[in-house]
């Protein structure tokens, strides 16, 4: 069994959603002894954002920059990675209402038609990634961002990492939430909540 571990948060060793992540793989490795990790630090080896360049390449046209060069063949197995992990887990910080850019480098990389979703009968999209993958998201707030919440209208973080991976047949999504962590106050009893929930989760999943 394998397990995708992906962290995007800029913070280093401050950073809550990592230590989220790193308490979700040590779960899952008790639950499932011999579980194969592979790690990406999205904030250390960022993929670039796309350019024109990149486009390019996409349709046929070699870029001559070695920068994208390097960019390209770097991040080429990002796709490979995901049909490979039976595991996925994603350290997802809000940064300004939504997720880091680095990660929507990441989304912009595995989500290409023809290889992780096509467009069925009537335009429908179908998501291509095989069924019976997880996904467990670390997410982090600073402020309170649940449905009720005054600040609800302003989520565009968990909810656009959902729809992009639902888009290509992830759907299967389990989210370990810590929000409030920018208010002294609340942040311990958030991270104790979260921790609370990753010694919960199970083979059955949530």
């Amino acid at each position: 069994m394998k397990l995708l571990h992906i962290d995007s948060s800029i913070l280093g060793e401050n950073s809550v959603s990592r230590r989220l992540t790193a308490g979700i793989v040590a779960r899952e490795k008790t639950l499932h002894p011999g579980l194969q990790v592979q790690y990406l630090d999205l904030a250390a080896t960022p993929a670039a954002h796309l350019s024109p360049v990149h486009i390019g390449a996409m349709f046929g046209h070699p870029p001559s920059d070695p920068a994208v060069l390097a960019d390209i063949a770097a991040t080429a197995g990002f796709i490979d990675d995901v049909f490979a992990a039976d595991i996925i887990v994603i350290g997802v910080p809000m940064y300004n209402f939504g997720i880091p850019s680095q990660l929507k480098s990441w989304i912009d990389r595995i989500l290409i038609a023809g290889r992780t979703f096509k467009y069925g009968e009537g335009g429908a999209p179908v998501g291509l990634v095989p069924a019976g993958k997880r996904v467990i998201l670390a997410s982090s707030r600073g402020g309170i961002y649940s449905p009720g919440a005054p600040a609800a209208p302003y989520e565009h973080q968990e909810s656009h990492l959902r729809a992009a991976l639902g888009f290509i047949g992830l759907t299967d999504v389990t989210v370990i939430r810590a929000e409030g962590v920018a208010v002294p106050e609340l942040k311990p009893a958030a991270i104790a909540g979260a921790e609370a929930q990753i010694a919960a989760l199970s083979n059955a999943g949530g």
